[in-house]
């Protein structure tokens, strides 16, 4: 298992480091030493909460849910958040995230 991401239950918990302004949206990887971080890089500037709204609408995107089964439950004013997803129904592949069936 990764060290960037947990299960609590039916909710994934994602632990990220964002790189905001990016030329693209896109899930990077493991970030850290330890890959303890996934590494997202997204257009909108960190500016009035342009970013973590942008964040919240790529990860439901991305991980088929709705925007409000996403949650930033920690870090909202850094770059570095905890991010919930509330059952989460795909998984981009290039993650490696074990699924709990």
């Amino acid at each position: 298992m990764s060290g960037f991401y947990r299960w609590e239950g039916s909710d994934l918990l994602l632990s990220c480091k964002l790189q905001p302004k990016a030329s693209q949206d896109e899930l990077v990887g493991e970030h850290g030493a330890q890959g303890e971080q996934l590494k997202i890089r997204i257009t909108a500037p960190p500016i009035e909460g342009k970013a973590n709204q942008h964040l919240v609408k790529f990860l439901a995107k991305s991980f088929g849910v709705s925007k409000s089964q996403v949650m930033i439950e920690s870090g909202e004013l850094a770059r570095t958040k905890l991010v919930r997803l509330r059952s989460p129904k795909k998984f981009p592949a290039k993650l490696g995230i074990e699924t709990k069936i």
